[in-house]
């Protein structure tokens, strides 16, 4: 695809799309300078109160220190930097972590759940801990690792607090925050499988890629599964385990088994035994206070052909509250009825305030990949702005029911377009569109939830989204949401199994399914650009306040109006007191700053590789730094690399 970087670039991207309201509470307190979560704080906002950096001054931004984790090679027990790859796997890595700062120390992850301690001042390497994953197994999405997770237990000695993670070959790990050694109170000598409990498992299909959740002496974990195998796929479930112990508390389904569930007459009996999926394999987001935990759940499986699950599918394709202690349902949100797209919920739920009649509404943000951003009341799951129920296509596919109607807001508007029509197929030249042009004569192509077809569908959005794991950016300040997103073209086809053949996919369903990006001779996407953006949406009225293109394909240097093309982009958006986002995400290298207020950019930087993760801000010792981890994506096709870069005004 997108031609040498698109043949380094959108042709990765592609073999990956080939394979993924009560009584008002007052305003929130801000969170610590520091960023002791994934997401900013426990609740995903990407928010700091931090103001040194600010948009007067951003422009001196300087590298201030760099780290390299040694994951530019795959040799098992690699100790420091090293040029080449090693024993490099077929899957290429992708560095999307988030480093989070906690009792004086940054903490992040590589992609093969290396486990590492730095200094936050100097970037000095204080420890790490290598849970020794095989290179050797495919995985069913490669090496990843967006985080760890920090828990304070109160108490001084060995793993008085400790280092939560989750790795690609489904164990969940507790290391001493002080020395990084094992916590050998937890679990079996400091490890729990996770791989137990949610029925066969595939080699290298289960496993973890976001970081756990913490909820007081509770820590949360979903799941990451390899999609589109079968229909007696791994389960989704969800589980909370002692923080000292490990012991498994409660777990959650959200395929419901038990007939008492109250959505359990939702489902077909049939569908409800034997269905797996509906995972939650973004990061999680809690309320400490309302005691609730936030799941986004995935499709139930397969992605794109439900005939054997009808109805709803409901828990899956949602936002899910539970009771911290139990597990309990509070409530749920669908934000998709019976998927067919592989529209999974891929974003961490935020929390925010919604400004109704000069008080502050609890709520969480809910981006989907369907380019609709849901805003619900926290403690409910009631919409704060209106919600539709719309009529949709139907299937003509054997078997297939697909939902009659699917639910769309109002407010904030959908940000991404509905549909591919005939007249907006684009190509660089006649010779490129007339090829795109022949593409999109061969499928059908309708609105937004137009389902898979025998003829072949055109997708539009895509299923890699919209918005995807980059999620939201929360300027509590001005009661702006700040997301990015993706305008990529797919399709997708279905073919009847002829009797006895082998299954590629889709096993235990009379179809096999191909997919792809609808991409031109030379790669392109067969959409007009731009193909990837940010935009700002007020959260007191739901308007689109600016948008902009965001990344560059650097291959494109033969095109000058490619720099304002955007670039299929992943990793996220933060916001910081000093009017500032802070966002890398796209194929091009480089780390933005945005005024928040405008999307206009004040300052970028150059990285050693490609920045698709979401950076983070942090002062210590009087000094504010944005930190970003810098090694590529191997299926987006940015530069590979192992680097950690720290940025602070220039001294």
């Amino acid at each position: 695809m997108l031609r040498s970087s698109l043949r380094r670039g959108l042709p990765y991207l592609q073999l990956w799309l080939l394979t993924a309201c009560g009584a008002a509470q007052p305003r929130e307190a801000a969170p610590a300078s520091g960023w002791p979560a994934y997401g900013g704080d426990p609740g995903g906002s990407r928010y700091s109160p931090l103001a040194q950096i600010h948009r007067g001054n951003v422009a001196t931004l300087a590298p201030a220190w760099t780290y390299r984790t040694g994951d530019a090679t795959h040799d098992d027990g690699a100790e420091g930097p090293q040029e080449g790859c090693g024993r490099c796997h077929s899957e290429p890595s992708k560095f999307e972590t988030t480093p989070i700062l906690a009792g004086g120390r940054l903490y992040l992850s590589t992609p093969l759940n290396r486990v590492i301690a730095l200094d936050p001042a100097s970037g000095r390497e204080l420890w790490r801990h290598d849970p020794h994953i095989d290179v050797e197994q495919e995985r069913a999405e490669g090496f990843i690792s967006r985080g760890v997770a920090y828990w304070d237990g109160g108490a001084g000695g060995t793993c008085g607090s400790r280092i939560f993670f989750g790795t690609v070959d489904a164990r969940l790990i507790a290391l001493d925050a002080a020395r990084g050694g094992a916590c050998r109170d937890f679990g079996d000598s400091g490890t729990v499988r996770l791989d137990r409990g949610v029925g066969e498992v595939q080699a290298g299909q289960y496993g973890m890629t976001s970081p756990p959740a913490v909820i007081g002496d509770v820590v949360v974990v979903g799941s990451s599964i390899g999609d589109n195998r079968r229909v007696e796929l791994e389960r989704g479930i969800v589980r909370g385990f002692d923080a000292r112990s490990g012991r498994q508390r409660w777990s959650f389904d959200p395929v419901p088994r038990d007939p008492s569930d109250p959505e359990y007459r939702s489902w077909d009996s049939t569908a409800a035994r034997i269905t797996g999926g509906g995972n939650a394999w973004a990061p999680l987001s809690v309320d400490a206070e309302l005691g609730l935990v936030f799941v986004p759940t995935g499709s139930a499986a397969p992605d794109f052909f439900g005939g054997l699950r009808p109805g709803d599918n409901r828990y899956a394709n949602s936002v899910v509250a539970l009771e911290a202690a139990t597990g309990t349902v509070r409530w749920h949100f669908q934000v998709v009825h019976h998927d067919l797209w592989d529209y999974d919920v891929a974003s961490q739920p935020s929390l925010v305030t919604v400004p109704r009649g000069g008080e502050q509404v609890p709520a969480v943000a809910v981006a989907t990949k369907m380019g609709h951003l849901f805003l619900l009341d926290r403690r409910t799951g009631t919409p704060l702005f209106p919600v539709e129920e719309r009529p949709v296509p139907a299937s003509d596919v054997p078997g297939e029911r697909a939902a009659a109607t699917q639910p769309f807001p109002l407010r904030p508007a959908p940000l991404h377009p509905s549909g591919l029509v005939r007249d907006s197929v684009w190509g660089m030249d006649d010779g490129e569109r007339d090829a795109c042009l022949a593409l999109f004569d061969q499928m059908r192509s309708g609105p937004i939830f137009t389902p898979p077809s025998v003829q072949g569908t055109i997708m539009y959005p895509g299923f890699a989204g919209g918005m995807n794991w980059g999620g939201v950016a929360w300027d509590r300040e001005r009661d702006l949401i700040i997301t990015n997103y993706m305008r990529l073209p797919m399709w997708v086809r279905l073919r009847r199994r002829a009797p006895g053949e082998e299954p590629d996919n889709h096993e235990g369903t009379p179809y096999e399914m191909t997919r792809a990006m609808m991409a031109s001779p030379r790669g392109l996407p067969c959409s007009a650009p731009p193909w990837g953006m940010i935009a700002a949406v007020s959260l007191r009225t739901g308007d689109l306040v600016w948008q902009r293109p965001l990344g560059r394909i650097p291959s494109l240097t033969d095109a000058p109006a490619s720099a304002q093309w955007g670039s299929p982009n992943l990793g996220g958006p933060i916001v910081t007191a000093g009017g500032v986002v802070f966002i890398a995400a796209g194929m091009e290298s480089e780390l933005h700053a945005l005024d928040v207020e405008t999307g206009r950019e004040l300052w970028h930087a150059t990285l050693p590789a490609g920045g698709n993760a979401t950076p983070m801000t942090y002062e210590v010792n009087g000094r504010q730094y944005v930190v970003i981890a810098a090694g590529g994506h191997g299926r987006l096709g940015s530069a590979f690399g192992d680097y950690v870069v720290a940025y602070a005004v220039e001294r």
